[in-house]
């Protein structure tokens, strides 16, 4: 799993193992592009980089040799000391509107990680 940490970042990024693996599959300059952008939007504000689409969720975005790539993510807030944006997933973007499926699918990735949470902390 990835962890990025860094002193002057708003927000630190873990990323869920199918995100993990989205990252993994890529070739190398590619990735490294995507973890670049990601350390990028945690120090600025740049809606190129890290955007809200629609109810809790967000994405990473990245454009390299003209190809879209994009990490879902949602914010965990519960711990007062850091801020975490959660990668879910991510896709290769093939079409002008991001599909309503992969939203979708992050948001319930998204209850799920607080469900579990939740029980966790009443045991």
């Amino acid at each position: 799993m990835y962890k990025l940490y860094d002193m002057a970042a708003k927000f630190r990024v873990e990323f869920l193992v199918e995100a993990t693996e989205f990252i993994d599959k890529l070739d190398e300059k590619t990735r490294d592009k995507v973890i670049y952008n990601i350390h990028k939007a945690r120090v600025s504000n740049d809606k190129e980089l890290f955007k809200k689409l629609k109810g809790e969720i967000w994405e990473f975005r990245t454009l390299y040799n003209k190809i879209h790539y994009r990490l879902f993510a949602f914010w965990d807030k519960t711990d007062q000391s850091v801020t975490v944006v959660i990668s879910t997933h991510g896709i290769i973007k093939k079409r002008d509107k991001t599909p309503q499926g992969e939203i979708d699918k992050a948001e319930n990735i998204r209850r799920q990680y607080f469900n579990l949470k939740i029980n966790q902390n009443e045991k």
